[in-house]
């Protein structure tokens, strides 16, 4: 993302109380953000779907979710992307970029995929991959308390 998208975002963030302003900086409000992407991002990010394609696998095909599925004969959800190493169906990924940021960071690509889980997925992998992302939000902010 470009600077200007950076700031952009987050004076959304800020404006839609999914962040706030600690200090000089700005920090997520956790409790707004975990509302919002357990209750509120599959309704306002509905993912496209498509056709067969090559692409990085996303929400259950994906860790931390993977290991949790056993594999089907079903096609796995994958963002397009001409680098991917999968074939599956075609899900948008939040943002166009994902896919690239998601191979520069592991721990970026673990997100996105429990994001993925929440906006796309069945019953079952939204209610694990709430699991994980709840559980993740409980370790930033722990994490963010013990150094203010």
């Amino acid at each position: 993302m470009s600077p200007s998208e950076v700031h952009g975002a987050a004076k959304r963030a800020l404006a839609a109380r999914l962040a706030i302003r600690a200090g000089e900086g700005i920090r997520p409000h956790i409790g707004n953000l975990e509302d919002f992407l357990l209750h509120g991002m599959q309704y306002v990010f509905v993912p496209e779907r498509g056709e067969l394609t090559r692409g990085m696998p996303t929400a259950h095909a994906a860790e931390p979710l993977a290991a949790q599925f056993v594999a089907d004969s079903e096609p796995p959800p994958v963002w397009p992307d001409a680098e991917g190493a999968v074939r599956g169906m075609a899900f948008s990924p939040l943002y166009k970029s994902a896919p690239k940021g998601a191979r520069n960071d592991p721990v970026l690509y673990e997100l996105l995929a429990l994001a993925d889980g929440i906006r796309g997925g069945r019953a079952r992998e939204r209610e694990l991959a709430a699991k994980a992302l709840r559980r993740r939000l409980e370790q930033y902010e722990q994490s963010a308390k013990s150094e203010y």
